[in-house]
């Protein structure tokens, strides 16, 4: 059984994440002391937060992973640029690893397994290379030409994303404005989306209710879905997992299947799965 001590570590990550933890609590604070940010920078947070974020949960998640809906190729480009500028690796490699957490989940080959605690399932499985990463998750999704386009130019795209707050930012105000664009609706937000997905990776699988199954850890949190654009209903989503909504009630707050459903009225979208009524 693989742990922590015979795993090789992923340096490049380590690398990534020190300096976004770096530039987040040094970098942005210091920059607000001395120039302060504007209100282009907050509005650019606000507005890349939620289509970066949309672009995991919409396109990487409930699309790519789990098949959840169809969508016209435009749409699942778009989706797919959106995901790419979260930073959180390639669609190619994070469904391959969404699908081994949903067939193995709580196992030790889940790659967030939330039986090794907080810190493991939240962050920590991210450092070190993993002896479970089979081809077979990954081997119908490398059939697919537009998610092998996007895991070729992924760092491209992740540099797109960085350098669009710069480049508004500097248009708004020189080199300042746009580092201060940079750090805020680059760096931040960054942080920010990383961590709204690592939530529930961690949180809802040890905190909340069971109300739809508890053949594993997964757990609903109504208060996480409210900064993880609906997946805090991640129990409904364990047990319905190709349901394209994760908060199957009208009420239940899951901005993502009301983009999802919202784009079928338009035609943009279509076979949505419902999976109970």
């Amino acid at each position: 059984m693989a742990d922590s001590s015979t795993q090789s570590v992923c340096w490049g990550t380590v690398a990534l994440f020190t300096a976004l933890t770096l530039l987040t609590f040094v970098g942005v604070p210091l920059f607000a002391y001395f120039y302060d940010y504007t209100l282009l920078d907050w509005v650019l947070l606000a507005v890349l937060y939620v289509v970066t974020g949309m672009g995991i949960t919409v396109g990487y998640h409930r699309m790519i992973t789990h098949r959840s809906f169809e969508s016209h190729p435009w749409v699942k480009a778009c989706l797919l640029v959106m995901g790419g500028w979260a930073v959180q690796n390639s669609a190619l490699m994070w469904c391959a690893d969404h699908i081994r957490h949903h067939a193995h989940t709580d196992e030790e080959a889940d790659p967030y397994n939330a039986s090794k605690g907080f810190w493991h399932s939240h962050v920590g499985w991210l450092f070190f290379d993993t002896p479970h990463r089979e081809d077979r998750f990954a081997a119908k999704l490398r059939t697919d030409p537009m998610i092998m386009w996007q895991h070729r130019y992924y760092w491209v795209i992740v540099a797109s994303g960085l350098l669009l707050p710069f480049a508004l930012g500097y248009l708004n105000g020189g080199f300042t404005g746009g580092l201060g664009c940079f750090l805020l609706a680059g760096v931040l937000r960054t942080v920010l989306v990383l961590n709204s997905t690592f939530t529930i990776n961690s949180l809802c699988h040890m905190v909340g209710t069971q109300p739809h199954g508890t053949q594993d850890s997964s757990r609903d949190s109504w208060l996480i879905s409210f900064i993880s654009f609906g997946e805090g209903y991640h129990n409904y989503h364990h047990t319905y997992s190709h349901d394209y909504r994760n908060g199957s009630k009208w009420y239940n707050f899951d901005p993502s299947k009301w983009l999802i459903y919202s784009l079928s009225l338009l035609g943009l979208t279509y076979n949505l799965h419902r999976e109970r009524t």
